[in-house]
């Protein structure tokens, strides 16, 4: 439409310019023309105003090209939580802490946390599930989050050892079609079968594993048929084991396979199969780099700082662990096929060591050689000369080997109590190296046989130094203390091994036995139990409970632990001993014969004990069964005078015929004991008078030595004569039990025997472990 406006003719509209008035300016249309303002207010054209500038500057306002005048911006909206969307988003990031959280609690060793927070990401996830349906958003079901979760789960089951629970989980994830590659963890099922020690569903689950993994996974499959190769050793098929492991050395030979496959070859003794196994375990290559590149040049100090930075880094550690443990498996496959692929074990040993000899590890034949020298000893062959030989043979080698092979010289030789050379091969090995804490216990061995012990001290003081946790110094230190009669130190020292080696006896044997000597009886009785509940049969162990028992007063106690000790150990003479006089305190004289025929038997010669059983028969009433033991006893000992004197006792009570000639060989004997008894009486006195006659004459003048010396003489002469003859006894030849002195216990003069057993059991019970250090120092 053209409709016309009015004032829209040209001659009627004046010229708008920006210093002059304006008027509106419409369209055709009805809308105003650009740079036409209907309510009259002046507006620049758009396409040349300047930032900042009105045309109503010239009106009062002011500069403000950044609109900080019209104050701060409003604030920006929150978003609302309420949208289905954003809830789904918070849930998700829940179920992923939740999943953290369970794996760093695993690593940390936490278990049972990790197992409840996987459970609670389970729960999160499920529901996080639902909330999608029901906003329906049901397929956009984030799956990567459900697999984590159900896989996390299934792993903490399994560490908790929840087989059942876990292969649940498992299953889950491997028969859902939509989660890829689930087929492998059958690898994880297959592992917990072989837990549970079903070997048949463990092999069928690798094997399943096996066919779902494509070969361009080379490493994988390797692993899967080395766990399948090890449940046929497990199950006794070596033949099917070996083909497994066979065909692993020709893909991919590793360290662990070569030696399972010696194992294998071992079990169905394959010798030349053995000796090839070796070989194959020998060439397999480490791929770890020369150990010359952890050395710095002193040229390049900034090749020197990258050297430092990685000497000990985790790489470097890695191999080194590599290094250690394949040096480990070849070590023991030598020692094992040794004396299977030879008719004997040092031409086997040979063998190994000369293809070792020709391969990447050299250097270890020397110990392979030590090895051998060490196996003779591990067989106690302590005299064969090759051993010996071929321990000597290191002498002149590097400083490591000479140490060691020092070191085991050293420990042979003090254990043939041969103190002179392991004192010299234990100064060669500490000469070859210091920090060897083997070589400073033999040190401290050969000083401690000669009772240096304050010089002993230092030497396994210096092995702690050198090795802290070196059990055999610290042991040998608390025996040197104890010797020294520093118990508070030596206590501190087994205190300290108790910590290491719970179950040792022979430490807490020591702890009681300081006790004991810091007299405090409850502790050593405290101790002895513990030892007692590791070695429950140890007649000593017992025999001292029963002593101690014995000195608190503790009679009941006593008998139990000394009837256990002759129960395990009936020839203990102290035990019978103390068994005995028991019976004979608490009035069981029958019960305490058996015992004392016991002690007759064990010592036939000692008369104490015959006489203790004819006792028990006298004193129990059977008089004839006494008067005969007491004859037997004037056979066996016809100058006994406590037979004698107890013969005529009874013959007079009974009334017999032979009483008097009993009293005249009574009196017969005691007129010969008191003879001798004034024989020796006067020998002795002129031999000291003899020894003060010399010192008086050492003190004349020189002018009298020689009447001095001829005087001395005739007195040594004189005391000589007086002396009884060769045939005659100086000293009665019989033991003191035979002598006058002894009164029978169970007469009207009746003295007991001391209660309590009277031997102490003392280190040498445990004399194997005191001073001893390995074959084999590390």
């Amino acid at each position: 439409m053209t409709a016309k406006f009015p004032g829209t003719a040209i001659g009627a509209r004046p010229l708008a310019t920006s210093f002059g008035p304006r008027t509106s300016m419409t369209s055709s249309m009805g809308r105003p023309m650009t740079g036409a303002v209907l309510d009259g207010a002046a507006r620049p054209m758009t396409a040349v105003r300047a930032a900042g500038y009105t045309s109503s500057l010239t009106r009062g306002s002011t500069f403000d090209p950044l609109g900080q005048s019209r104050g701060p911006a409003p604030p920006l909206e929150l978003k609302t939580e309420d949208t289905p969307e954003e809830k789904i988003k918070i849930l998700e990031k829940k179920v992923n802490d939740l999943i953290e959280e369970s794996s760093m609690a695993q690593s940390m060793g936490a278990l049972q946390l990790a197992l409840e927070k996987a459970k609670e990401a389970g729960r999160k996830e499920r529901a996080l599930v639902r909330q999608r349906e029901q906003s329906g958003n049901g397929d956009h079901i984030n799956l990567d989050l459900t697999y984590s979760v159900l896989l996390n789960l299934a792993n903490q089951y399994e560490n908790n050892e929840m087989y059942p629970e876990a292969l649940n989980s498992y299953q889950v994830i491997v028969k859902n079609k939509m989660f890829s590659n689930a087929g492998r963890l059958k690898v994880n099922m297959a592992n917990i079968y072989f837990q549970q020690k079903n070997y048949p569903k463990a092999i069928k689950f690798y094997r399943m594993a096996l066919d779902q993994i494509s070969n361009a996974h080379k490493e994988m499959r390797i692993k899967i048929m080395q766990n399948i190769g090890v449940v046929f050793i497990r199950m006794g098929q070596y033949s099917d084991a070996i083909t497994s492991f066979s065909h692993i050395m020709g893909e991919s030979p590793n360290i662990k396979t070569g030696f399972n496959l010696i194992l294998c070859y071992y079990a169905i003794g394959d010798r030349e199969m053995m000796k090839k196994a070796f070989q194959n375990l020998i060439s397999v290559p480490l791929g770890i780099d020369d150990e010359d590149k952890y050395i710095p040049s002193n040229d390049d100090p900034s090749s020197n700082m990258v050297v430092e930075a990685i000497k000990n880094d985790k790489l470097h550690q890695m191999e080194r662990n590599l290094k250690s443990l394949t040096e480990k498996y070849i070590m023991t496959a030598a020692k094992l096929i040794a004396p299977a692929i030879e008719t004997s074990f040092a031409a086997g040993f040979d063998w190994c060591v000369d293809m070792v000899k020709g391969s990447q590890y050299v250097e270890l034949a020397n110990d392979l050689e030590i090895n051998k020298a060490i196996t003779y000893l591990r067989q106690k062959d302590f005299n064969q000369i090759e051993a010996v030989e071929t321990l000597k043979t290191f002498e002149k080698k590097d400083s490591r080997v000479k140490s060691a092979a020092a070191t085991n010289l050293s420990f042979l030789y003090f254990l043939e109590k041969d103190y002179d050379q392991a004192d010299r091969y234990s100064d060669l090995a500490m000469n070859a190296d210091r920090y060897n804490p083997a070589a400073l216990i033999n040190k401290g061995n050969t000083v401690f046989v000669r009772q240096d012990y304050e010089k002993a001290a230092e030497f396994y003081k210096e092995a702690l130094r050198n090795d802290s946790s070196c059990t055999e110094a610290l042991y040998n230190l608390g025996l040197c203390y104890k010797k020294l009669s520093r118990l508070d130190e030596a206590l501190d020292c087994f205190l300290k091994l108790h910590a290491i080696l719970r179950n040792s006896a022979q430490v807490m044997y020591q702890l009681a036995q300081i006790y004991e000597l810091l007299e405090d009886p409850q502790q050593a009785i405290e101790w002895l139990m513990q030892v007692i509940s590791v070695i429950p049969t140890d007649p000593k162990i017992l025999a001292k409970l029963g002593e101690l028992h014995d000195a608190e007063g503790d009679k009941s106690q006593a008998f139990q632990y000394y009837y256990e000790s002759f129960r395990y150990f009936p020839s203990n003479i102290d035990v019978i001993e103390w068994l005995g006089a028991y019976y004979i305190e608490t009035q069981f004289c029958e019960k305490a014969i058996q015992y004392f025929e016991r002690a007759t038997l064990i010592q036939p010669t000692q008369v104490k004990w015959q006489l203790m059983v004819a006792s028990c028969y006298r004193r129990s009433g059977n008089y004839q069964k006494a008067l005969g033991t007491y004859k037997d006893i004037h056979r066996k000992f016809p100058e006994n005078v406590e037979c004698l004197r107890f013969l005529v006792r009874l013959c007079t009570d009974i009334g017999l015929k032979e009483v008097q000639e009993y009293a005249t060989r009574l009196k017969k004997v005691e007129k010969m004991k008191e003879i001798r008894e004034q024989r020796v009486k006067s020998g002795r006195e002129g031999s000291a008078r003899g020894r003060r006659e010399g010192r008086d004459g050492s003190a004349g003048s020189a002018d009298s030595s020689h009447s001095s010396s001829s005087a001395k003489g005739e007195r040594l002469s004189a005391k000589m004569r007086s002396l009884p003859a060769s045939n005659e006894p100086y000293e009665t030849s019989s033991p003191k039990e035979l002598d006058a002195s002894y009164v029978d216990p169970l007469g009207p003069q009746m003295e007991r025997p001391k209660t309590g057993a009277k031997r102490r059991v003392e280190e040498d019970d445990f004399a194997d472990e005191e001073l001893g250090d390995d074959l084999l120092p590390e």
